[in-house]
């Protein structure tokens, strides 16, 4: 499982690395965080821990519910998605005033990172 997890996390850290590189005037435009954030070498490591947290929660709750294959994960995905990071960019946009098309860029990244580590563990099975 751990070599699992690893090529799942560089799966999905590169996946979201090359959605905000291809994103990045958009993001840069929309938030001024976005237009000032430069990649760093603590920066890089916090976002790859931050993507094999995912990865391993994902992992363990697939497995707690009995989802195997790609086609299972990839539902396990969807849902994950709608009933978090999406609920929370929501809450952002209500309670925080982000501007939508920036929660959606953030959405976007979140759905496709998802569905990544879906596929990858998915097919690891």
């Amino acid at each position: 499982m751990v070599i699992a997890v690893l090529v799942t996390s560089v799966a999905a850290f590169v996946v979201s690395a090359a959605w905000y590189t291809g994103f990045g005037p958009v993001w840069a435009r929309l938030s001024p965080a976005g237009a000032a954030a430069r990649p760093s070498p603590w920066r890089l490591g916090a976002e790859f821990a931050r993507t094999v947290v995912l990865v391993v929660a994902f992992a363990l709750l697939a497995r707690a519910v009995g989802v195997d294959g790609v086609a299972g994960a990839l539902g396990l995905a969807l849902l994950v998605w709608a009933g978090f990071p999406v609920v929370v960019l929501a809450g952002s946009v209500l309670h925080e005033r982000v501007p939508v098309p920036l929660a959606a860029l953030h959405a976007g990244d979140w759905l496709v990172k998802i569905a990544v580590v879906a596929v990858v563990l998915g097919a690891w099975q």
